[in-house]
């Protein structure tokens, strides 16, 4: 009797392409579940995510109790429409999903040439004199996410980018110091712009609404923000969601490098 038969050797291959196939089964699952706890991290989706989960519990554990005929009922009918609520809960977690999966170009951002920018080489410079001098800005990058809706609540520049021109629109005595500037490509786009406000819990009574606005734009797309504090003098960056605090002036322009090309030091900055 030949041991190696064609029938053992096609059984065996279709075990092992069984295998392989339960294999990448599991790995897909497990980077859906990671790629969705990375989405949420460090937004107002965990505390919601933990109260589902609890509520989950609670609801098993009382459903397993024999003789709760009633309750089991009431969760049969309570369960579709909880249901359909998750997207509306989570929809700005979802709405940062599809933007991301829609920016086509930041899959080869790594592929581009990381070059001197001289925005944002103007940006730090004029960041230095108005940490120094104690004036508030708001200064937002334009990335992949279009800012346009942003652009038309301001006054309209499309200017060359210096420090002297970003230190006199953020003078306290100019008619634009309120609100942001946002930069598109290698211009100033627009002055005075309203950004949104998020609504996350600053605990930190030093960030006022010039860092709300910093934080909520940087919510609903992927652009960056630098903000300078008025009360303090202490520059910031919003980004992804976060704020990320206490950044060394004179190193601002290696850190927006960092965050615009998406370097691996840009995940390494202080905060």
């Amino acid at each position: 009797m030949n041991v190696f038969s064609w029938e053992s050797i096609l059984d065996a291959l279709n075990r092992s392409t069984d295998v392989w196939i339960s294999v990448i089964d599991v790995l897909l699952v497990t980077a859906v579940i990671y790629s969705g706890f990375l989405l949420i991290r460090g937004t107002r989706a965990v505390q919601v995510l933990r109260g589902f989960v609890g509520l989950a519990l609670i609801v098993l554990l009382l459903s397993a109790i024999p003789g709760l005929t009633a309750f089991r009922q009431l969760v049969s009918w309570i369960l579709p429409t909880l249901l359909l609520s998750i997207p509306i809960i989570f929809q700005p977690e979802l709405r940062r999903a599809l933007e991301q999966l829609g920016r086509t170009g930041s899959y080869f951002r790594f592929l581009r040439r990381n070059e001197v920018s001289p925005v944002v080489t103007a940006v730090k410079d004029a960041s230095v004199r108005l940490s120094q001098r104690r004036h508030g800005a708001l200064i937002v990058f334009e990335r992949d996410t279009g800012l346009q809706e942003y652009i038309d609540t301001g006054i309209l520049l499309n200017s060359e980018v210096s420090p002297d021109l970003l230190l006199t629109i953020f003078n306290k005595n100019t008619e634009l110091h309120d609100g942001a500037v946002i930069m598109r490509n290698d211009k100033l786009a627009a002055a005075a712009c309203v950004m949104p406000l998020s609504t996350s819990s600053l605990t930190d009574r030093q960030m006022g609404l010039r860092h709300r606005a910093a934080l909520g734009i940087s919510e609903v797309s992927d652009a960056v923000a630098v903000v300078v504090s008025e009360e303090t003098g202490q520059v910031s960056i919003a980004h992804n969601g976060r704020v990320i605090r206490r950044q060394d002036p004179a190193r601002l322009d290696d850190i927006l490098h960092a965050f615009l090309h998406n370097r691996p030091n840009s995940q390494r900055v202080e905060t």
